[in-house]
């Protein structure tokens, strides 16, 4: 599980496409210090297994073909940044919200503005995932915990404080360029519980 605090903005140093899938080596200072083989790292929000890895220098992990169509992963080329975030401990302080690295879906970014120090990003959402997401409440884009500041059909209005700004990858986007979005997972839970109660299913 993640928080969608990110810890650090790494860079695809190489891509290697393979018969079943792809495998990227990303460098990284601070998370790259502390990996181990099989620990679970967040690349832009989504959650992949590190393969291979050099201390305070880079990892290498795998993209089967289910990734692959699902994100925008599979785009990167070298010099691409990328938001990591290393698995949040038991013990850990629990900053952002619960994200569990599974993308929903790609949304697109529409809209930046800058108004003073901050920045307001837009994101369209495919269909069907707005019913997700209020006003105020949490919502996952490329890895980074975000609170909604508008919803307009399936437009989201997020705003951007200097600091995640220039720590993660939203200072390198530009409108029409792809996000990962997970939505809340605990809104999807309620769904299933009222749809659960509404049709008479049983849970047990």
């Amino acid at each position: 599980m993640f928080t969608g605090i990110v810890e650090e903005t790494g860079e695809v140093l190489a891509r290697v496409e393979t018969p079943d899938g792809l495998r990227l080596r990303i460098g990284a200072d601070e998370v790259a210090g502390d990996l181990a083989h099989g620990a679970s790292i967040s690349v832009s929000g989504v959650c992949l297994t590190v393969e291979r890895y050099e201390r305070d220098a880079w990892f290498e992990t795998f993209l089967a073909t289910e990734t692959l169509e699902r994100t925008y992963l599979g785009e990167l080329e070298a010099g691409d940044p990328v938001n990591l975030e290393r698995a949040m401990p038991a013990d850990g302080r629990f900053d952002g919200h619960v994200v569990q690295g599974h993308v929903d879906a790609v949304a697109t970014v529409e809209a930046i503005e800058s108004v003073d120090e901050d920045w307001y990003f837009e994101f369209e959402i495919p269909p069907g995932y707005a019913r997700y997401v209020v006003e105020k409440g949490s919502i996952t884009l490329d890895g980074i915990s975000l609170t909604v500041a508008g919803l307009d059909e399936d437009r989201v209005r997020v705003a951007i404080v200097p600091t995640t700004y220039e720590l993660t990858s939203l200072s390198e986007k530009s409108p029409g360029d792809p996000v990962h979005l997970e939505v809340d997972v605990l809104a999807k839970y309620v769904e299933s519980v009222l749809e659960d109660r509404r049709t008479g299913a049983s849970t047990r």
